[in-house]
């Protein structure tokens, strides 16, 4: 059993800003693999299923972008899972609109969600699938920023870019991260 977990926050007037692609790259998922989303009692919206032959869990943890942990790390032991069966998408503010990273392991890289997560299971171990929502532009406050909306030219470059993200963490789950790297990252 592998879990893919999309970072964003829960409110409806965060939908379609930055800080808030993990959950729409899940929300592709979860349609694409025809998962149903239910609540659950680890602070997140789960949906159960198989992608490809592997049990899976979707998660949008609904405790704010800055406790992501909270509802990871129970869930996982829950499950008794490994950091390493965990994938985690979320947004970069270091790569332009649309553009995707995948990565074996790594630090926060500033990111607050990660960086609860990554407190809360005491490890880097864990696969994720950055994508880039723009750099803050001068002037900006960074918070402003990343819960701001998209221009018409960005949510189009952002359009493909979730699509590759989805593709990415659903190949992440029956194939090594090298080979995904290879084929995502240039």
């Amino acid at each position: 059993m592998q879990v893919i977990a999309g970072l964003g926050n829960p409110e409806k007037k965060y939908d379609g800003t930055r800080h808030n692609t993990g959950f729409a790259v899940m929300d592709a998922i979860a349609e694409e693999y025809g998962i149903g989303w239910d609540r659950s009692r680890w602070k997140g919206l789960v949906g159960k299923g198989v992608i490809n032959g592997e049990k899976v869990i979707l998660v949008k943890p609904l405790t704010y972008m800055n406790l992501s942990g909270d509802c990871i790390q129970p869930l996982m032991a829950y499950y008794k899972l490994q950091p390493s069966d965990l994938i985690v998408i979320y947004d970069d503010i270091d790569l332009a609109p649309g553009k995707i990273r995948v990565r074996p392991r790594g630090s926060a890289g500033g990111h607050n969600g990660m960086k609860s997560i990554i407190a809360r299971l005491g490890s880097q171990e864990f696969r994720r699938v950055r994508v880039g929502v723009g750099a803050k532009p001068a002037g900006w406050d960074l918070a402003d920023w990343v819960l701001s909306h998209f221009s018409s030219e960005d949510e189009a470059k952002m359009k493909e870019g979730r699509e590759r993200a989805a593709k990415a963490a659903v190949a992440l789950l029956d194939t090594d991260v090298e080979s995904v790297m290879n084929r995502c990252n240039a």
